[in-house]
């Protein structure tokens, strides 16, 4: 590790926090005529092709609570949901500020918050992040969002933005994430990389393949508390 590592950058769905679980969790408590596990994925599965519309100029800049409904909206029609009034279905969309944690997060950001500064670095919006901070007790030093940069990951302005924001060399912040695309892009803008394992990130009945370590990850985590340790938190 560089003696120099200053900053962690956390993505978070997927990484700090359990969205398909949450997800079907909520759709099995107010008892959709749906299967949860589908339901959750069909959700997510809108997530990429909504910001790629804004980051092809095709939909103006739109914060993800807005796209995560008007994703809603559409998987409502497909599975055929009627049975949702208005109010419901905008509470529905705020299952995302109330994301459970995975049982390892709370431990592992406290550790690692001992010797670095920890932030988010997340295309959810800030009072999403913020909400789900509180509701969770998540221990950030500071939320940073896709919408304080106007640019979704992985354009580089989001991760090159963490070091202008605490005015630190690139190499100086190591994006942890769950996912390679992510950690692929921060090590174009020259960041460290840290590889998160969460093999049940897309639920049980899609298992992840992709948990191997690669050439351009600096670390390779079980989960958190695995990183804390290798870290010497």
């Amino acid at each position: 590790m560089s003696t120099d590592l200053k900053i962690l950058a956390f993505d978070v769905f997927g990484t700090v926090v359990d969205w398909h679980g949450s997800i079907a969790s909520e759709a099995k408590r107010l008892g959709l005529p749906v299967d949860p596990n589908e339901f959750a994925t069909a959700w997510r599965n809108g997530y990429k092709p909504a910001m790629a519309r804004v980051r092809s100029g095709d939909l103006p800049w739109t914060k993800i609570d807005d796209l995560h409904r008007m994703i809603l909206d559409g998987i409502l029609k497909t599975f055929n949901i009627t049975s949702l009034s208005e109010s419901q279905i905008r509470e529905l969309n705020l299952i995302w500020h109330r994301l459970n944690p995975w049982p390892d997060t709370i431990e592992g950001l406290t550790r690692l918050k001992s010797k670095f500064t920890i932030v988010t670095l997340s295309n959810g919006n800030l009072s999403l992040l913020a909400n789900m901070a509180k509701n969770a007790g998540l221990p950030w030093d500071l939320i940073l969002s896709a919408e304080v940069f106007r640019h979704y990951k992985p354009d580089p302005e989001t991760y090159l933005g963490v070091a202008t924001t605490f005015d630190v060399r690139p190499e100086q912040v190591m994006l942890v994430a769950a996912h390679k695309d992510d950690l692929q892009a921060a090590k174009d803008c020259g960041l460290q990389t840290a590889f998160i394992e969460r093999p049940l990130e897309f639920g049980p009945n899609i298992p992840r393949q992709d948990l191997h370590r690669e050439v351009f990850t600096n670390y390779h985590a079980k989960d958190i508390n695995d990183l804390a340790t290798q870290l010497g938190c």
